[in-house]
């Protein structure tokens, strides 16, 4: 490991326990500017798990004390009771086709992100994943609070345990097999982050309006790599807010997530094109395996501010 890394760890690596909700909520108070926070949850088909969430952010971190000033659910499409759940629950919710409808929207858990920078106005934005379980409101607070108390700090990763089942510290499996290796030999700045795949994390909006969004699961590699770039590594943390439970993918969903966070490296790499962007899987059928190609996501939206109506709405 590098020693930039190494104190790179030292220094900008904490626990959510460093930053107590009092010592937040005096920073809060204490700046003049009240700086704001909005918390976005990207979410499809997770009724089972979105309620709870908003709910916990809500009470904990927006009527307990107030460290949150928005807290919006995109809809990606669900088919699902999932904005009835998050509505009920206190979110505001807003489908992703409603947002910039003069681009068709793509799927993808990138595209909802950068969407989301249109319909929510915090200075610092929060993402938080639908789908956990066992939900506690230091998700937000833990990667909120260096961006409320430092200046410095531009963009803050969560990190934790993920267990597999029961077992600890087995989760993270595409972090593990493809993009760990790839930040170390690629990015070795960035080879101190625990979870460099987490969608957890918080970032200042004057930094997220600067960097391209890939569409799809290569987005948090991609934001990752483009903020080392634009503030670099001492404007970056993470913050250890405990253990992570979620909704796990099978092993093919895995091997699709993993080609297209490949992808967002080796267009980082080159800015060229891959050669065929597209991954072909095999299952079992009645007379044998069943090969099944999935096109690699290959779009990326612009830096935000490059988009018209975001810019007219951030003159008004």
């Amino acid at each position: 490991m590098l020693e930039e890394v190494e104190r790179w760890l030292t220094g900008r690596s904490w626990s959510s326990a460093d930053r107590p909700l009092d010592r937040l909520t005096e920073a809060r108070a204490a700046d003049p500017g009240r700086t704001t926070v909005s918390v976005v949850l990207p979410a499809l088909n997770e009724e089972a798990t979105v309620g709870a969430i908003v709910a916990t952010i809500r009470r904990e971190l927006m009527e307990r004390v107030r460290l949150v000033d928005e807290l919006v659910v995109i809809d990606s499409g669900s088919t699902d009771a999932t904005a009835a759940m998050a509505r009920a629950a206190g979110a505001r919710v807003v489908h992703r086709d409603a947002i910039l409808p003069r681009i068709p929207a793509l799927p993808g858990k990138g595209e909802v992100l950068w969407r989301s920078l249109l319909v929510t106005s915090g200075e610092i934005v929060c993402f938080v994943d639908a789908d956990l379980r066992d939900f506690s409101a230091e998700f937000v607070s833990g990667t909120v609070g260096p961006l409320l108390t430092d200046p410095a700090v531009q963009f803050v990763k969560a990190m934790y345990d993920r267990p597999l089942g029961d077992a600890a510290g087995q989760g993270g499996r595409v972090t593990e097999l493809v993009a760990r290796p790839l930040l170390n030999l690629h990015w070795p700045q960035l080879a101190g982050f625990v979870q460099p795949l987490g969608g957890e994390y918080a970032v200042r909006r004057s930094l997220l309006e600067r960097l391209p969004f890939p569409v799809g699961y290569g987005v948090e590699l991609g934001l990752l790599v483009d903020a080392l770039h634009t503030v670099g590594l001492e404007a970056l943390g993470q913050v250890d807010v405990g253990v992570r439970v979620h909704r796990h993918q099978d092993g093919q969903a895995l091997g699709r997530m993993a080609a297209a966070i490949y992808r967002t490296a080796q267009l980082r790499l080159s800015r060229g094109h891959l050669v065929r962007p597209a991954l072909t899987q095999f299952e079992r059928g009645e007379d044998g395996f069943v090969p099944r190609t999935y096109a690699v996501d290959t779009e990326e939206r612009p830096p935000m501010r490059e988009i018209a109506e975001y810019a007219a709405r951030r003159a008004a």
